[in-house]
């Protein structure tokens, strides 16, 4: 069954919950100006490997990437699977640890921190629990719901913005930026939302150019993101700011719109995308693990899950431990980022060419 419509919406879905809360910082402070070169440049890359992921899916219908990699041997498997856990498992304890901070900076500054938790990762469990497709149902309805409002108040962000602060247009450091750690961390909005492309295959189809038009869709929310705070503040506050873009919706001002702090239903739509985020991580995670060790229940695994990422959250007691997490995991990101969307498109070209070889 073809289902297009919905991955694409989930695909925008997951990005955008990153791309308006960690993703702005990030880039603001990987370079004094030329932003704009940063976001081009990860975009290129995001397109290049998304595209390659999908071109070599699409050599194995019907498979999800364990079964590829299981099938092109036990090393292989291990190789590359044991990294993909463990970066899937990292990126669910970096999202429920920081929009539980952020809840709690902004609106529940009295609840504790571990009932926000709970409240994320109860949420996220059930619905991985229930299977990819109720979280692509729950992703259509909210996405539906949410992005009009979403994409008014992106436009209305602009209501503040002084234009002169876009210059000047390049930084005269050239690519220094692709040493500095603040760049690294920032590939966490490209490297955890694809790979979902690659375990839905044996439940339904998409189509991939869909798919890639999505990316291009993206490309101005990661453009806006960045320079709403940079034209609103300038850099050199903007860069002293956490999450730029939330101070910058806290700023606006919509007369018309039910909530009397736009910041309120930015984060009500945030949460939600967070949760089908995290739910959709949950489920891969579970997936890889399950079927590498058949003899332990789904089920069960996947509250073991939620119960070990809990307990370790709790262990993180501050923003800049999370910031640290971020950046020790950029070698894993940078794995998932470029020689999982490599090794599968070379998995795909060797298996077309055995079926060549077996026609001849």
């Amino acid at each position: 069954m073809d289902k297009s419509f919905a991955v694409v919406f989930m695909f925008i879905l997951t990005h955008l919950g990153v791309i308006f809360f960690l993703y702005p910082e990030d880039i603001i402070a990987s370079t004094p100006s030329g932003h704009w070169v940063l976001i081009l440049f990860e975009m290129i890359v995001h397109f290049a490997a998304i595209s390659m992921y999908m071109k070599g899916l699409s050599s194995f219908p019907g498979w999800d990437i364990i079964r590829i990699y299981m099938n092109a041997g036990k090393t292989v498997a291990i190789f590359f699977l044991l990294p993909v856990t463990l970066y899937l498992l990292v990126v669910i304890i970096i999202a429920v640890r920081a929009y539980s901070e952020v809840i709690t900076i902004i609106f529940l500054s009295n609840t504790p921190l571990w009932s926000i938790i709970i409240l994320l990762l109860f949420v996220s469990t059930y619905l991985a629990l229930k299977g990819v497709n109720a979280i692509f149902r729950t992703g259509v309805l909210v996405g539906t719901l949410s992005l009009p409002l979403i994409l008014i108040i992106s436009l209305t962000s602009f209501q503040n913005v002084d234009w002169n602060y876009v210059f000047p247009l390049f930084d005269q450091g050239s690519f220094s930026f692709l040493t500095t750690s603040s760049y690294l961390k920032s590939f966490f909005a490209y490297a955890g939302g694809f790979l979902y492309l690659g375990f839905v295959p044996p439940f339904f189809t998409y189509q991939r150019k869909k798919v890639l038009l999505a990316i291009v869709a993206l490309t101005p929310f990661f453009i806006l993101s960045v320079y709403v705070p940079l034209l609103t503040f300038g850099e050199a506050t903007a860069a002293t700011l956490h999450f730029p873009l939330v101070v910058v919706f806290e700023t606006i001002s919509i007369p018309w719109l039910m909530f009397d702090r736009v910041t309120m239903f930015f984060m009500f739509t945030l949460i939600a995308f967070s949760m089908i985020f995290i739910s959709l991580v949950l489920w891969e995670t579970n997936q890889v693990i399950s079927q590498c060790i058949p003899f332990v229940k789904p089920k069960y695994l996947l509250i073991f899950l939620s119960v070990f990422i809990f307990i370790i959250c709790l262990t993180i007691h501050d923003w800049e431990t999370v910031e640290k997490l971020l950046l020790w995991n950029s070698p894993l990101r940078l794995f998932v980022l470029v020689t999982v969307p490599l090794s599968i498109f070379y998995l795909g070209l060797r298996a077309k060419r055995r079926v060549g070889h077996a026609h001849n």
